[in-house]
């Protein structure tokens, strides 16, 4: 069995060629948001990862394993729940609320622009319903939001050039720490 104790997120700062090139294994959220598992690689490898306490692995993400080889991880399609706004009695604000309803239940959720995924849940399901939601269950990746305390935050997928401190301007007045009063 090959050991695994690297992640590089992404596969940042590695040749596309490479990752693209290295072996792949094919995990579920379940097993994706634990820091020890063994799995089998694309070429049939055993493999023990065994990250630091409250790493969670994404799709995309590369594995380091003790020989130098690179694995890149896949998100395995696996059931969900698919929750959209009801096209005919609904807006798009319905799938914010639904979102904060879920969010107070700690459901791990993640969030696209047009739709919500969680993981089955029969009572959650009817909830929703009853906010007028449209739930269709599916097989489909899941990579819900870390959440703020997750020790890898929040990806945006892309580069951008701002801090998360930085101060903004509305109304001709700067908000942020000097601001002179409470928010």
């Amino acid at each position: 069995m090959l050991t695994c104790s690297k992640l590089i997120a992404g596969g940042q700062g590695l040749a596309a060629a490479l990752v693209k090139r290295a072996a792949t294994v094919e995990l579920d959220w379940d097993v994706r948001q634990k820091s020890r598992f063994d799995a089998t690689d694309s070429t049939g490898r055993a493999l023990g990862v065994f990250l630091p306490r409250g790493t969670l692995v994404r799709g995309g993400d590369v594995l380091v394993l003790e020989d130098g080889s690179l694995v890149r991880v896949l998100a395995a399609p696996q059931a969900v729940l698919r929750i959209t706004a009801c096209a005919e009695h609904g807006s798009p604000f319905d799938l914010t609320r639904a979102a904060y309803h879920l969010g107070n239940r700690h459901v791990p959720i993640e969030l696209k622009p047009d739709h919500l995924k969680i993981e089955p849940d029969h009572v959650l399901a009817d909830m929703l319903r009853a906010m007028h939601m449209t739930v269709v269950a599916v097989q489909e990746a899941f990579e819900p939001e870390g959440g703020a305390y997750s020790s890898q935050g929040h990806s945006h997928g892309h580069g951008h050039g701002h801090s998360h401190t930085q101060e903004h301007t509305a109304h001709g007045h700067v908000h942020g720490p000097h601001c002179q009063h409470d928010h």
